[in-house]
């Protein structure tokens, strides 16, 4: 749950004043009083800030980071169709988390390698494989790795940064990935990512956002969560910090988290690709408000 832009928030049980993130989580009694949180100003799209960045903390902060990916949901099935294109598989799925998008393909029959630096998310991929059936599990390969530096060892038809994976990527070491992917496709092969593109003049005039939402949940715990960006032009980054509680029968628990994104302009990314040998052949744009937009690209090894 998101409010919509240009209404009111909903009073939210968040601390009355900031905390850092951290500080160690603080347990109250049930039915403590928290006073209203800060103006959210989500877009009307219901574009939430993502945790590209960061690996989950510990099992709770799961059900964050499938809530901030949430929206992201329905590329699944776009994905899909471009692999299909492809021709089938192998999918490398770069960032995959705890298995969005990794586990549907291989469902649908695909062979995936899922990359993550993140053992946990590995794991919970693995066992989600496992709980649908050994077919589905003997098509997903993970690999522990992190993105910065990557060295691949296969090769496939399809490259997946999706979620906005690329952002998590520091702009320094974003060139020697895209070659080394590039270096990995093969023949009629594809690079597809997706990314949040600012309009830099909008973010110079509000260099911050906050945004309100619930947590969907399903083990009987209530959680709000106010998120804050914070851009910052000039190392072209932004930092965005969570203040969450989390409400159960017993008691209630105030926890918070930050990531670290990079702020991508798409003059350079393309300047990038160019330079790992690739170029756009599709290019999809979504507005999400009047300052943003997401961009999908299709790309494919020049020559």
């Amino acid at each position: 749950m998101h409010t919509p832009s240009g209404t009111s928030p909903p009073v939210l049980p968040v601390p009355p004043a900031p905390f850092a993130p951290s500080a160690a989580s603080a347990r109250t009694a049930p039915g403590a009083p928290w006073a209203p949180g800060a103006a959210a100003v989500p877009s009307s799209a219901g574009f939430l800030p993502g945790l590209e960045s960061a690996a989950p903390a510990d099992e709770d902060a799961l059900w964050l980071q499938d809530a901030l990916l949430g929206p992201h949901s329905a590329d699944i099935v776009r994905y899909l169709g471009l692999a299909r294109d492809c021709g089938g598989g192998p999918v490398l799925d770069l960032g995959c988390g705890a298995g969005r998008l990794a586990v549907p393909f291989a469902r649908q029959g695909f062979r995936v390698e899922a990359v993550d630096r993140d053992a946990a998310s590995l794991e919970r991929l693995r066992a989600w494989g496992r709980r649908i059936g050994p077919q589905v599990a003997r098509r997903l390969v993970t690999t522990r790795a992190d993105l910065e530096g990557l060295r691949l060892r296969g090769t496939y038809r399809l490259a997946l940064l999706a979620g906005a994976m690329i952002s998590a990527v520091p702009p320094g070491a974003r060139p020697g990935l895209l070659r080394e992917i590039a270096a990995h496709l093969e023949p009629g092969g594809a690079l597809a990512l997706d990314f949040t593109a600012h309009l830099l003049r909008g973010l110079s005039e509000d260099p911050s956002r906050t945004w309100a939402f619930q947590v969907p949940r399903y083990d009987g715990v209530e959680e709000w969560t106010v998120a804050r960006q914070e851009f910052d032009l000039d190392g072209m980054s932004e930092h965005i910090t969570y203040h969450s509680v989390r409400t159960g029968r017993l008691s209630s628990e105030r926890v918070a988290g930050s990531t670290r994104k990079w702020i991508v302009d798409p003059d350079r990314l393309a300047a990038e690709l160019h330079g790992a040998g690739l170029y756009v052949e599709r290019r999809r744009r979504h507005r999400l408000d009047e300052r943003t937009e997401s961009v999908l690209l299709v790309c494919r090894v020049d020559g």
